[in-house]
């Protein structure tokens, strides 16, 4: 199982970004995925939920309205839309995959930086 996230940068205030997750080495669209943060300092939470299908997301109150979290099955991607980026949305995001049930463990990508700075 590999997840590889992509998209990160330097932003400033207002600005978007498009994170991307690309997954391999498991059937991805069987999959609840999801994106979470880790800012500096703080303790990784939980940004965005998608069920296997994309027919089902939930975000976390900090992110609603602003972020959009969409997969992509035929391309073995889940996504990760931001607008209207903070300064306190400064974190490393990761992606992660369901897996425990099946695998023995959830499976976590290495993570993207995303800075927002004026």
């Amino acid at each position: 199982v590999q997840l590889v996230e992509s998209g990160g940068g330097l932003v400033q205030p207002g600005e978007s970004l498009r994170l991307s997750c690309a997954a391999s080495g498991f059937p991805f669209s069987r999959y609840v995925m999801r994106w979470y943060r880790q800012a500096p300092g703080k303790e990784r939470e939980l940004v965005a939920t998608i069920s296997s299908l994309g027919r089902n997301a939930h975000y976390a109150d900090s992110v609603n309205h602003r972020f959009t979290i969409g997969r992509d099955n035929a391309k073995n991607t889940v996504y990760l839309q931001m607008d209207i980026l903070k300064p306190e949305d400064t974190a490393v995001y990761y992606c992660k995959v369901d897996s425990r049930a099946d695998y023995g463990m959830d499976y976590w990508g290495k993570g993207t930086l995303v800075t927002v700075s004026s």
